[in-house]
């Protein structure tokens, strides 16, 4: 008896990681004690304050049940402080924000409302794979758009309004880049938010890492009139070290958080309140917390330029976000080529910058994600065996 899997999934693959984790876990098995430097999960706790919240909540007797699909009132408000804090955007914590189980839940959601088969999607190339599986899942068609190292990893308007965009509904960005650690700023946003309000485009702008190694936190929603056509995605995973509690958010006018919650209502019953409330006091948290873990991040970031410097790799100092995007020696033919030397020569495993799209191969990418001593390990296997 054979059961197909449905129409939706039969152009969605299994994820990369999942696939190279699990070759690399047959390696431990065997002795190889590989270095993982691919996989962007922060190693480093969240802060002790909001760790004790989690615990106190957890303890209570009455923040076990079902929770509110919109949000605890105290979560949203305090996303809505954040924003007005770091970005300098009001919201109306009632009206204007969702909390989510992970912003990436958020991709799907907001594809899933708004996408239908006949409709296409920017996708940046290179971007973060969950873009294209997500338009994929829907049953649109996602069409990839260049980004180019001489173009500093930003969207080049001129070349994209040559294009057809007749059928072009929703277009994904993500400032600063993943996974080129590319800024953006206001002025660049401007264009984005006019460019989709010239072409009836719905922006989507995904923001986890704004606060990872920068100074000075951007969200498209400062722009005037961002509201009318952007969504904005942003996540405690990253700035708050709290990856695997899940706690994201998307920010959007009335409206679309209402269209955004039909779909989502049917798909979960809203998050344990007591993480919800830890999240709220790490919302709460005062500019030294980010000064204190970019601190850590500019001294790991160093071992990795000395790691691309031994793997003879060009990369820009300039970069900001949980990673270091380097472009590879001539005498590979792609990353993957370089990559796979690295883990079978000397078990340091590095991502390379193909799976991100056809624009990222002659890249590769490695994550601050790792303690300095596992990255002094890798230095030295490198430097013994590469």
């Amino acid at each position: 008896m054979e059961i197909q899997v449905a129409k939706r999934l039969q152009h969605t693959e299994e994820y990369y990681f999942s696939k190279k984790l699990r070759e690399i876990d047959e390696m431990n098995k065997a002795g190889a004690q590989v270095i993982n430097l691919g996989i962007g999960s922060p190693d480093l706790p969240p802060h002790p304050d909001v760790i004790k919240e989690l615990t106190a909540q957890a303890s209570l007797s009455n923040t076990h049940g079902y929770q509110n699909y919109k949000g605890a009132p105290a979560l949203r408000q305090a996303m809505a402080d954040w924003y007005s804090r770091y970005y300098r955007v009001n919201l109306d914590a009632n009206t204007e924000i969702l909390p989510l189980i992970g912003s990436k839940e958020g991709i799907v959601h907001i594809c899933m409302t708004y996408l239908q088969e006949g409709d296409e999607v920017l996708i940046p190339n290179p971007g973060y794979p969950a873009y294209t599986s997500a338009v994929r899942v829907t049953g649109a068609t996602p069409v990839p758009y260049t980004l180019s190292q001489s173009n500093n990893w930003l969207v080049d308007f001129e070349e994209l309004e040559k294009s057809d965009l007749s059928k072009v509904k929703m277009m994904w960005i993500n400032y600063p880049h993943m996974p080129t650690g590319a800024l953006a700023n206001t002025e660049f946003f401007e264009k984005v938010i006019a460019f989709g309000k010239k072409y009836n485009i719905l922006i989507c702008h995904d923001n986890p890492y704004s606060f990872i190694l920068n100074d000075s936190p951007e969200s498209i929603m400062t722009v005037k009139g961002a509201k009318e056509v952007a969504i904005e995605l942003n996540s405690l995973s990253k700035s708050s070290n709290m990856a695997g509690w899940r706690i994201g958010m998307l920010v959007a006018n009335e409206t679309r958080i209402g269209e955004i919650l039909r779909f989502k209502s049917n798909m979960d019953s809203g998050m344990f309140l007591p993480l919800q409330l830890a999240a709220a006091k790490a919302l709460n948290l005062d500019k030294s917390w980010y000064t204190q873990l970019n601190e850590e991040y500019a001294e790991r970031r160093k071992k990795v330029f000395e790691i691309m410097d031994l793997l003879n790799c060009k990369y820009n100092l300039n970069q900001v976000g949980l990673f270091v995007w380097a472009k590879v020696s001539d005498k590979y033919r792609n990353s993957y080529e370089l990559s796979n030397k690295v883990l079978y020569d000397t078990n340091v495993f590095i991502t390379p910058g193909g799976i991100f799209g056809t624009a990222g191969d002659q890249f590769i990418r490695i994550s601050l994600c790792a303690n300095p001593t596992n990255l002094d390990k890798a230095i030295t296997r490198i430097k013994e065996n590469f």
